[in-house]
This record gives C-alpha cells, sequence and structure tokens, in this order.
C-alpha cells in the first residue's frame, strides 16, 4: 500500500481536460430571444444600457428593436452583456449618445 501524499504534479495528471473556450450556444439564445420578443436589455463597453428586442443577429452584430426610439444595429464586440427583462435599472443620461450604427435609415 502507498501512503505518499498527493503532490499537485499527480493531480494534475489525474485532471479533466478544461472547459471549452466556446459552447456554441451563442446563436441558440439569441435566436430563442427573437422568437418570443423577449425584452433584453444589453450594456454596452462605454457603461451605457440600451433595451428592447433581439430581432435579428448574425456573426458580428444584433439588431435591437426599440418602442419609440430608432432601432439599432449593436456590434457584438461593442457588447459587455445581455440581460432578459429589464436589468440594470439604469437609466441614460440625456447627454449620452449611443456608439452604435443606426442603420435604420431616418438619418437619426
Amino acid at each position: 500500500m502507498n501512503s505518499r501524499p498527493l503532490t499537485s504534479a499527480h493531480l494534475q495528471k489525474k485532471s479533466k481536460n478544461p472547459p471549452p473556450d466556446e459552447t456554441y450556444q451563442e446563436a441558440e439564445y439569441l435566436k430563442a430571444l427573437g422568437e418570443k420578443q423577449q425584452q433584453v436589455s444589453i450594456k454596452l463597453r462605454d457603461g451605457e444600457m440600451v433595451k428592447g428586442w433581439i430581432e435579428y443577429y448574425d456573426r458580428n452584430m444584433v439588431r435591437l428593436t426599440r418602442e419609440g426610439a430608432p432601432n439599432l444595429f449593436i456590434f457584438k464586440h461593442d457588447i459587455m452583456y445581455i440581460a432578459e427583462g429589464d436589468a440594470g435599472g439604469g437609466r441614460q443620461s440625456p447627454q449620452s449618445k449611443p456608439r452604435v450604427n443606426n442603420r435604420s435609415g431616418d438619418g437619426r
């Protein structure tokens, strides 16, 4: 019977592989949100919070449809997180303008 304590090197050999960097569930999640027209809050990297529902998405961007405001095309690299419902609760200051591409064609 071997009574030596397990060393970190021994434990590393027995440990499983690290989890994958990508789960490939993003498209499924965005599709479900769009089909349900689930209200979401999107926090942008600059701290701004925008709200609406995801009408369209692709590899690089999402289209956020908003009531009473222009629709937004938001690049995914500008998104910190997406929360379902009215998360965040933070109000957008009147002086701040979204730093996103507005391609709704209304010139705003």
